[in-house]
């Protein structure tokens, strides 16, 4: 594990970030350009291009490596972020593939590129023994990524959110109707016991401790990334529900019954698979003191932000 020393902060820096177009990308990219620093941003057939004149976008496949080499080459850090929570195995989206094998491939085209600093994504609960493939695949990248001898820095955020996000458009669309029922998984015959609890964390403070690492003595360190807040489903729902100012009434669903489902169903046919069920049911919740200690900040509350 070599652990050298950060560029001064005073530096700007030419920064690769993966999955750069998506909900979480697009905000860390902003972060960075206001910082001052150069981005190569890798992005899969997007359509839009940053607009920022140190924003270059590059095209490619994460697990095609030829791609996005050459673009690589000369920057002063890398920022991954590619990461899915379903499926879609016909089309080679697994968890396997861009969780551990994308992992993989950055990970040794950085060291060849002899790039040091490395800033990794991936997710609270991540643990070899998990219940979930999804945060069982998050651990094994996770454990590459320590033994690549880089200057490597490791996050796991939460549940993360922003109007921007899939989950915080879902809610809404939720609450906009008239019914206003948002379902949720919960353990026991009618799904009332043990929903899980979760800390969400708002996109833009994700975004700049991704950014601040770059700049930190963090090196070598794995980091929650939480919220101020710890709530539950039910009330993560009435949160949005008045922040919307809709009265909607939370509905929960047995997760045997959400399993059986998606044994039941062919993929595609649900809003949520397998592993969503399972992690629905843990908590989902983190220390951020190791973090606020290091950074200097915590990561904001939900009232205000939603």
């Amino acid at each position: 594990m070599a652990h050298h020393l950060n560029m001064p902060a005073s530096l700007t820096k030419t920064v690769f970030v993966t999955g750069a177009s998506g909900f979480v990308g697009s905000a860390v990219v902003g972060a960075l350009v206001e910082r001052g620093h150069r981005v190569v941003a890798l992005v899969r057939g997007a359509k839009s291009v940053f607009e920022a004149a140190s924003v270059v976008t590059v095209r490619g496949d994460l697990l095609e490596p030829a791609t996005w080499r050459a673009p690589l080459a000369g920057c002063d850090a890398v920022i991954h972020l590619v990461g899915i929570i379903r499926e879609d195995a016909a089309n080679g989206v697994t968890f396997e593939r861009m969780h551990v094998q994308g992992t993989r491939a950055i990970v040794d085209a950085t060291r060849d590129a002899k790039i040091l600093r490395y800033v990794h994504m991936s997710a609270l609960g991540a643990r070899q023994n998990a219940v979930s493939e999804y945060h069982r695949t998050k651990f094994a990248a996770e454990e590459y990524v320590r033994r690549s001898g880089l200057d490597w820095t490791v996050f796991r955020p939460s549940l993360i959110h922003g109007e921007r996000g899939e989950f915080m458009r879902l809610l809404s669309g939720w609450a906009r109707k008239p019914v206003g029922v948002m379902p949720y998984f919960g353990r026991g015959v009618t799904g009332l016991f043990d929903c899980g609890r979760l800390q969400p964390v708002y996109v833009n403070d994700v975004a700049r401790a991704f950014v601040e690492a770059l700049d930190r003595p963090v090196a070598g360190k794995t980091y929650d990334l939480v919220g101020a807040e710890v709530v539950d489903w039910p009330t993560l729902y009435r949160l949005v529900g008045q922040a919307l100012h809709r009265r909607v009434r939370p509905l929960p669903v047995p997760a045997w019954y959400g399993n059986l489902l998606t044994r039941l169903l062919p993929g595609g046919w649900l809003p949520f698979n397998r592993d969503q069920v399972l992690m629905a049911k843990e908590d989902n919740t983190g220390d951020i003191a190791p973090f606020a200690a290091d950074f200097g900040w915590s990561p904001r509350g939900l009232a205000g932000i939603l």
